[in-house]
C-alpha cells in the first residue's frame, strides 16, 4: 500500500501534523466506516466517513462520524444550499479521483465546499481517510477544518 496520496500529499503541503494508519478494508463490508472504526479499535465517533453530495446540483463534501448518518437538510442549509442529495458513485469517484471506499476530503481533484460535523471538534483527534482504502490520517480535527478549509456545522440527522 502506498503511504504517498494526493490527501497526505495535501495534508503535507499545508503543514498539518498527521500521523498515517492502515488497516485491512473489506470491500463486502456494509457499512466501511464503522469496519474501518472496528480495524483500528477506534470509537466510531472519532473514525470520520467522506461523503460526496451534490447541492442544488454542484458537488459538495460532507464528514461526520462513521456511526451516523448526515441530514441532507442541515448539510444544504450549512452550506447555504436549498437541496443536497448523495452523489452517484461514478460521479463521486470522477469529481474526487479516489475511489469509493478511499475518498479523502484532503487532495481532492478541485476543492469542494466542505462541511464537518461540529461535534467532531470536541474531540483531540479523529481519523478520516488518507485517499486509499485501507489508509486513515490521524490528526488533530481542527487541523482538518482549516485545510480544508471547511465548515464546522450540525449536520448528522437526529
Amino acid at each position: 500500500m502506498s503511504k504517498s496520496t494526493p490527501a497526505t500529499i495535501a495534508l503535507t503541503k499545508a503543514g498539518v501534523a498527521f500521523d498515517l494508519y492502515t488497516y485491512e478494508y473489506d470491500p463486502g463490508s456494509e457499512r466501511v466506516g464503522l469496519q474501518a472504526a472496528e480495524a483500528l479499535g477506534e470509537d466510531p465517533r472519532r473514525v470520520l466517513k467522506t461523503l460526496v453530495v451534490m447541492l442544488d446540483g454542484k458537488p459538495a463534501c460532507a464528514i461526520l462520524p462513521s456511526d451516523k448518518e448526515v441530514s441532507m437538510k442541515k448539510l444544504a442549509a450549512a452550506l447555504k444550499g436549498k437541496s443536497a442529495a448523495m452523489a452517484p458513485v461514478s460521479d463521486a469517484e470522477r469529481i474526487t479521483g479516489y475511489k469509493v471506499g478511499g475518498v479523502s476530503p484532503f487532495g481532492q481533484k478541485k476543492r469542494l465546499p466542505t462541511v464537518m460535523e461540529e461535534a467532531a471538534l470536541a474531540e483531540s483527534y479523529v481519523f478520516i481517510n488518507g485517499g486509499q482504502r485501507g489508509l486513515q490520517v490521524k490528526l488533530a480535527p481542527a487541523d482538518a477544518v482549516k485545510a480544508l478549509g471547511a465548515t464546522a456545522a450540525a449536520i448528522v440527522a437526529d
